[in-house]
């Protein structure tokens, strides 16, 4: 199909050019007859082309506004067949793209002219073509509307080549879906915005999964409030790069449905819709005011949470329409052929109704029209390549599809902006800002607490210092006056003994004197001598009393230093005091501001899973019934009914989830009661069956808490609902890798050793078997006893249990085949080193078709790589591998198991040999 455009430009004068009304007249002869589009059809969108940017500016009303669906007509240039069968034949088509027109030929004579919104001719570039129908409606994406490029037309017109091609060769030879990426990942940040791509095919009104062929019925989910369409079943790949892109588009159309048919050798089979999620961040539209005092409940109030805008590109390359005498499609074919023309008959009576403002339009009569049905007549901005041919013979098929388009054209879609609060993000903002507040707050509560116990160690040491010198210096006085008093009363005593020896020696002295004259003399004397003995005496207890007046003075200058010293210590205490009641106050202060910030945090978890109805502004009340401690969530996780079901129980366990929190929850696994950790793992695992909660769920911790109930618990229930829940969050491949790095294969063998009850195997298989779909881990899950852990467990026969076995022998087969297929894997394949072959070839016959199509897939897988041939010779696989060939229910497994047998010249040369028919 490359062949039949080849690279070239339209000359047009201007991309922007302004609608006008047309306007062709019809002559006598009838040569050319004009079908004007109704001016609701075509004139409401103020941009006539499809490369305007002015077209994608004008959506930015939150309340959404007009967009008519953009439809370009692209002619295919005639390919080798029609150059030789219609060589006497004009083009049946002519393009007018100056005008925008195009005239579709009834015979020699009469033609009717169409105008569409872009006319591109067969010389047109792929780059041309991306920029005229494709990069408004990536630039609409990127600033956050959602966005359908569509292409429709005959079998072999050029669809996925305009669409789909990778152009590894000649890189101007890029479809759309290529360089739409380019100009994704130019513009966005890889680390502040998110790009993830799903990759499907709707075939025979079934959706398939192309990056993961084993998840073939994927449901679609429609949101009662919005409408919005989903499909929670399809693998989401996060890109980083362009590199890693074209390897998935590559996996996806290898695992596409193809066939060969009269009008294409490479008919594609069915739809395939690739899904582009663009989540960026909006920069500049928060502010955060903190007061200098402090004020945090004011600065929380006045936090604005940032802006999040979500894009969905959708890239939809319809299987072209047939019709059955021309394709001569028969058998499997002709039924495939029957499911594209319903589908597309389907789609084209949705477009009438929208066209025609029909008050019902039958969305619901096939899963295509259920999955654009945001992208005519909702949301999306819309850009519909036609592709048409110039053969005359296929006229009809040209005319259908035109007509098609034209009608497309008259469909109004209402754009609105995807932009909602981004909660998660100021969640964290606000994390992180309590935390430094509850930190600065400690760090000063606890250098004030320093500040007051130094003031206290130091008023107390100045108290004992003042106390322990009063005492020594009154000590020191009273020694000193007391020394002083007894050398005083000794002196007196030696003067009065001196004065009495004085006195007996005069009297001897005397002798023979008067008596009378000696006795007046002698009492003269004495009496002087005594008077003189007073007047001395009076004299010292003079000294002695000036002495002690002078110590009293002393004594009370040392007391009223120790008054002083009380005052000071008073003084102290005092201040100790008031040290103390600001320290209440802090206390007083960080518990209300512990309340306001649980508080908060609960406001926060409660807008974060009610987004949509909180988009205006904060909640500002908490809610009134949430549990207030640990206890009372233990007495809500045991009052959950084990009774409820289905939606009902996921609608309780989502308001358990929002009232209480994840980390409390996951804070009840390791719960001393057993009944709470039972309907606690029960309460994760049903969170973790939701894609939204996986991340949520490993991020706080809960991945470890599982693997540690599979570790320490011995209770049969906790262990198959933990299985369960770690099977849930292996779908991931971020998660398949923590787990594998946390032990968690060994752990899961472990516990499959010691399991008897079918469920918890059938869990353990699941999990192990969503490991083996990882080409990354299949060395390591090996060595650790994955493979052998599978082979243990069909022990127990149970049907659902061997599906699961079976289904990761399968996963991990694929690997294998995809790895020896690179060129990184060599040598035999590890399943039959571990000895799983003899088991697979006894149950490829099985009576449960779905344990069969897995062990069916896990032969074709094996049989692909040439050195396990020899063993699968010996173990029997052969004649499976022919049966499979001959009696699959399957096409796509039989036809592989064909093409392995043909292409093994081991197989070749033992069919020969047993004289085998096929």
């Amino acid at each position: 199909m490359a062949n039949n455009f080849r690279n070239g430009s339209s000359h047009r004068s201007s991309l922007t050019k302004t609608d006008r009304p047309l306007s062709v007249n019809s002559n006598a002869k009838g040569a050319v007859k004009s079908k004007p589009l109704p001016a609701s059809g075509l004139r409401k969108s103020s941009p006539a082309s499809l490369g305007s940017a002015a077209a994608a500016a004008a959506a930015k009303d939150d309340a959404g506004v007009l967009g008519r669906v953009r439809v370009a007509v692209r002619l295919r240039s005639r390919n080798e067949e029609e150059m030789v069968a219609d060589a006497d034949f004009a083009d049946c088509v002519e393009l007018q793209p100056e005008l925008k027109r195009l005239k579709l030929r009834k015979n020699n004579w009469d033609t009717d002219t169409y105008e569409f919104d872009e006319v591109l001719t067969e010389f047109a570039s792929q780059k041309r073509v991306y920029e005229v129908v494709a990069k408004p409606v990536v630039e609409s994406v990127l600033d956050g509307y959602n966005g359908t490029i569509m292409a429709y037309g005959q079998t072999g017109t050029g669809k996925t080549y305009t669409l789909g091609r990778l152009g590894e060769e000649d890189k101007a030879s890029r479809g759309i879906m290529v360089r739409a990426m380019e100009d994704i990942l130019a513009d966005v940040s890889l680390e502040t915005d998110s790009l993830t791509v799903s990759y499907l095919q709707l075939y025979m009104e079934t959706i398939q999964d192309l990056l993961d062929p084993s998840n073939d019925n994927i449901s679609i989910v429609e949101d009662p409030k919005t409408g919005d369409v989903s499909l929670p079943g399809a693998t989401v790949v996060e890109i980083r790069d362009q590199q890693s892109f074209m390897e998935l588009l590559r996996i996806g159309e290898a695992n596409r449905f193809a066939a060969n048919t009269k009008l294409n050798t490479t008919s594609s089979r069915s739809h395939a819709i690739l899904m582009v999620h663009v989540k960026r961040s909006v920069e500049g539209r928060d502010s955060t005011h903190s007061s200098e005092n402090g004020n945090v409940t004011q600065m929380v109030k006045t936090l604005k949470p940032p802006i999040v805008r979500k894009g969905k590109l959708v890239v939809v390359d319809l299987a072209g329409s047939e019709r059955i005498d021309k394709s001569g499609s028969e058998g499997h074919t002709l039924e495939e052929a029957k499911s594209i023309n319903l589908s597309l008959s389907a789609l084209g009576k949705c477009i009438n109704a929208l066209a025609e403002g029909s008050s019902h339009v039958p969305v619901r009569d096939s899963k295509l029209t259920r999955l654009l049905r945001d992208s005519f007549g909702g949301t999306a901005r819309t850009s519909l390549v036609v592709t048409i041919g110039p053969s005359p013979r296929h006229r009809g098929e040209t005319a259908s599809t035109i007509m098609f388009g034209q009608r497309a054209m008259k469909v109004e879609n209402m754009l609105k902006l995807k932009e909602e609060f981004d909660y998660k993000s100021l969640s964290r903002r606000l994390d992180i800002q309590l935390d430094k507040l509850i930190v600065e707050n400690e760090r000063k509560q606890k250098t004030f607490e320093d500040e007051i116990e130094r003031i206290t160690i130091e008023a107390q040491n100045r108290i004992s210092e003042a106390e322990r010198n009063y005492e020594d210096a009154l000590e020191k006085e009273r020694l000193k006056y007391q020394k002083d008093y007894m050398e005083s009363i000794k002196k007196l005593e030696e003067k009065w003994i001196m004065n009495q020896q004085k006195q007996g020696s005069e009297r001897i002295m005397a002798g023979s004197k008067d008596d009378s004259s000696d006795v007046a003399s002698n009492g003269k004397d004495s009496m002087a001598s005594v008077v003189e003995e007073l007047a001395e005496v009076k004299k010292l207890l003079l000294k002695e009393t000036q002495s002690r007046k002078a110590a009293e003075g002393e004594v009370n200058n040392l007391k009223s230093q120790v008054a002083q010293w009380k005052r000071s210590e008073a003084s102290g205490n005092t201040e100790i005091v008031k040290l103390r009641e600001m320290l209440e106050d802090e206390t007083q202060q960080k518990n209300k501001l512990e309340g306001e910030i649980a508080i908060l945090q609960s406001q926060l978890l409660q807008l974060s899973f009610e987004a949509d109805e909180t988009s205006k502004r904060l909640d500002k009340g908490g809610s009134a019934n949430g549990p207030g401690s640990l206890d009372s969530l233990m007495t809500e996780v045991r009052n959950q009914q084990p009774k409820d079901s289905g939606n009902g129980e996921k609608a309780s366990i989502a308001k358990l989830f929002e009232q209480v929190g994840l980390h409390k929850i996951l804070s009840l696994l390791e719960a001393e009661d057993t009944d709470v950790q039972i309907h606690a793992v029960k309460v994760v695992a049903n969170l973790a069956s939701e894609e939204l909660n996986q991340a949520k769920i490993v991020e706080a911790g809960g991945l470890s808490s599982l693997l540690m109930l599979l570790r320490t618990s011995e209770d049969e229930t906790i262990h198959r609902v933990a299985a369960g829940a770690i099977a849930n969050l292996a779908m991931n491949e971020t998660n398949q890798e923590l787990i594998m790095a946390q032990g968690g294969i060994r752990l899961l063998s472990m516990t499959a050793a010691n399991a008897e009850d079918p469920q918890t195997l059938r869990m353990i298989a699941g999990a192990i078997a969503n490991l083996c779909g990882n080409d990354k881990l299949q060395t390591k899950l090996r060595g650790e006893g994955g493979i052998k852990a599978l082979l243990g467990m069909v022990r127990c026969g149970h049907p659902d249990v061997l599906a699961q076995v079976a289904r990761g022998i399968a996963n991990f087969a694929k690997c294998e085949s995809r790895a020896a297929t690179q060129g990184t894997k060599t040598g035999k394949s590890l399943l039959i080193e571990d000895g799983a072959l003899s088991w697979i070839v006894q149950n490829a016959n099985n009576g449960a078709s779905i344990i069969r199509r897995h062990i069916e897939l896990a032969l074709c897988h094996l049989a692909q790589h040439e050195v396990n041939a020899k063993d699968m010779i010996t173990g029997g696989a052969l004649w499976e591998l022919v049966r499979i060939s001959q009696d699959c229910s399957r096409e796509d497994i039989r036809t592989l198991a064909h093409r392995t047998l043909t292409s093994s010249p081991a197989f070749r040369a033992e069919i020969s040999r047993l004289r085998i028919e096929r």
